[in-house]
Parts: structure tokens; sequence; C-alpha cells
């Protein structure tokens, strides 16, 4: 029984530190790989580096990103961090 007293404070701590961390980290993960499945060609982005652009082709796991002086750079699908509200 002392035994299972020791291990109180440890399974406390575990039980803690998953509502505190790791599932908060989990429920982020899961909104951002739901927003890159649902990008669409046309949407202003922002990617990881801070380049803003916007979609100009799409596919499984790359995105073609139009800057505003026209250019045109190709990124991974995961690269982007977030639809941006113009």
């Amino acid at each position: 029984m002392e035994q299972l007293g020791a291990f109180i404070p440890l399974i406390l701590m575990f039980v803690i530190f998953y509502f505190l961390l790791i599932r908060p980290q989990q429920k982020r993960q899961k909104q951002v790989r739901q927003m890159q499945s649902e990008l669409k060609k046309g949407d202003a982005v922002v990617t990881i580096g801070g380049f803003h652009g916007t979609i100009h082709a799409i596919d499984e796991n790359t995105v073609v990103l139009q800057a505003g002086d026209g250019s045109k750079l190709t990124y991974d699908r995961s690269a982007i961090r977030e639809v941006s509200v113009n």
C-alpha cells in the first residue's frame, strides 16, 4: 500500500502535464492540419518563414505562391502557417 502512495504524486503530475501541455498542442496540430487541407487557389497565406503570398496553384504536397511583384515560388503544403485575412 505504501508503494502505491509513492506513485500517486507522479501520476498526478503526469495528468496535470497532459492537460496543460500535451492536449492543447494536439488540438493546435489538428487545427493546422485541417487548415492546410482546406487550402484553395486564391487564398492569401503566410508561410512559416514569414513570406506573404497568394496561392497560384496547389496539389497534394506543394503550393505555388505568387508574390506581389508576380514572381512565383513553390513551397511544401506543410510550410503554410496561416491563411491571412485581407
